[in-house]
């Protein structure tokens, strides 16, 4: 009996420790093995830590990956200055800030778009009746903006909007739906479709739609339809508490960093959850999303889009083709600085406020995701030019053999 209760012990034990190795970062593989060169990689190094001894930010983690494989991932410099210094590691979790738009907001709406739950062509107004059109001096009012156009930033709503003002009105937490009618009733900035400004207004208005179609927040949805099915376990809007001490602070506000807190003002005026920001996320997990889009929309024999889906969101959207964007992501706007100077035209990425960045070629297979907390403490560091250096060097590590993409 003693016999039979060790072996059980012994099975579960190992299918622990079997199920715990399944949780770890994607499989590594040598530069080499991929057509990658070594050398030219180690060049990130001191690219990354220059930057942190200028003071541009504490600490990150840089993970490059090719061909479904992860052939650099380092941790650098530290996750906190205040209240006391702590060292980066490689598997901490950071605020991603804008880089919700893409990897959750736009991708469900991707999926309602598949289902033929919904339509880009419809208007904003079907969802959001109190959504006003641009008004030329004449007071002619525009057309009606269309999903589409919240989507590429083309919608005429401006940038942003003051959080304080808005909590003056409706308190804290603000509702969603307080926040959209807000929103929708502000004066806009152009007629849809006429320029680009990016939005995260345009952004918050999404998630509400995604609401409204499925009665889930955007927090619920993407965490059912995509980050459950990729088996992205550390991806989440407001980290439970377990998981606040592998936050990485962001900006200390009140005397105190946020700590597993989002940073953006309006997400947090919501309680933490928006279609604009309060995602938070891992390297590791952000590969696997990386590799899922370069998989054309399928990862580990899950289906997440069609690969017709992935090639409209990354695909500079006709319509507005001034904008540079896609449906969601950016391909090459004012923004797209962080895919550098050399990976070729069907590169596509994000960044996100608080330091954080991801970029995808699918040409050559590669991905790169570089995660700071350049707000922390006081939203003074710096990480525009760093970025396009990182992602030179990424690209000209490719052995010109195994490099299929046209570089621009």
């Amino acid at each position: 009996m003693k016999k039979h209760f060790i072996v059980i012990v012994g099975f579960v034990y190992g299918a622990i420790c079997l199920f715990s190795c399944s949780l770890k970062s994607p499989e590594r593989a040598k530069p080499e093995e991929i057509g990658m060169s070594s050398e030219h990689l180690r060049q990130l190094d001191p690219i990354v830590e220059e930057a942190i001894a200028r003071k541009d930010f504490p600490g990150a983690v840089l993970l490059v990956g090719r061909k479904g494989k992860v052939v650099y991932r380092k941790a650098f410099g530290e996750s906190q200055w205040v209240p006391k210094r702590r060292p980066m590691e490689e598997s901490m979790i950071f605020d991603l800030a804008s880089l919700t738009k893409p990897v959750a907001t736009a991708t469900s709406i991707m999926i309602l778009v598949e289902q033929g739950r919904l339509s880009l062509e419809e208007k904003v107004k079907d969802y959001v009746p109190e959504f006003s059109p641009y008004v030329d001096e004449a007071n002619k009012p525009a057309e009606d903006a269309r999903i589409w156009h919240l989507l590429t930033h083309t919608s005429g709503l401006p940038p942003y909007t003051d959080a304080a003002e808005v909590e003056k009105k409706y308190g804290r937490p603000c509702s969603l739906e307080n926040l959209v009618n807000y929103i929708a009733q502000l004066k806009k900035v152009s007629p849809p479709g006429a320029s680009f400004a990016y939005s995260c207004l345009g952004y918050i208005s999404l998630g509400y739609i995604i609401k409204k179609v499925t009665g889930q927040d955007i927090a619920s949805f993407s965490e059912e339809r995509i980050f459950k099915s990729l088996e992205m376990k550390h991806t989440f809007f407001v980290p439970p508490e377990k998981y606040r001490a592998s936050c990485v602070p962001t900006e200390v506000v009140e005397g105190k960093p946020l700590l597993g807190v989002v940073h953006d003002p309006l997400a947090r005026l919501q309680g933490g959850v928006s279609g604009n920001a309060g995602l938070f996320s891992t390297a590791d997990d952000l590969a696997t999303f990386a590799m899922m889009m370069l998989n054309r929309g399928h990862h580990k024999g899950r289906r997440i889009m069609s690969p017709i889906t992935v090639e409209r969101m990354t695909s500079i959207w006709p319509k507005a083709s001034f904008a540079g964007r896609g449906l969601g992501w950016d391909i090459d706007s004012s923004y797209s600085t962080s895919g550098g100077d050399l990976f070729g035209p069907r590169s596509y990425g994000h960044t996100g406020y608080t330091g954080t960045s991801i970029w995808i070629d699918p040409d050559t297979e590669t991905f790169i995701i570089l995660l700071t907390n350049r707000v922390h403490p006081d939203d003074k560091g710096s990480i525009v030019a760093m970025r396009s250096r990182v992602a030179n060097v990424v690209a000209a590590s490719i052995e010109p053999a195994s490099a299929s993409g046209q570089r621009r």
